[in-house]
């Protein structure tokens, strides 16, 4: 008895542990990619006001970098399951 007891609790600890290690993976994951898409925001707005004329090509660009910042985060995501 004190030997399933024993084997219970080690495999719980073990199940335990891998839930707070994916959910901290996934808080990274997640934290990075809203650093990257606020970096790139906070550069595209500044690069518009530098050169209003290329406001187009910025938000392009702005766009597709901030699609590849989240996508990271969604991997981060699906990763920690």
């Amino acid at each position: 008895m004190t030997m399933e007891l024993i084997s219970m609790a080690a495999e719980g600890a073990a199940a335990a542990t891998g839930g707070v290690t994916g959910n901290l993976t996934m808080a990274i994951g997640g934290a990075g990619a809203a650093l990257g898409v606020g970096m790139v925001g906070s550069k595209a707005v500044e690069a518009v006001g530098r050169n209003p004329g290329a406001f187009g090509n910025i938000l392009t660009l702005g766009i597709i970098a901030m699609a590849l910042a989240e996508g990271l985060g969604i991997i981060a995501y699906l990763g920690g399951f």
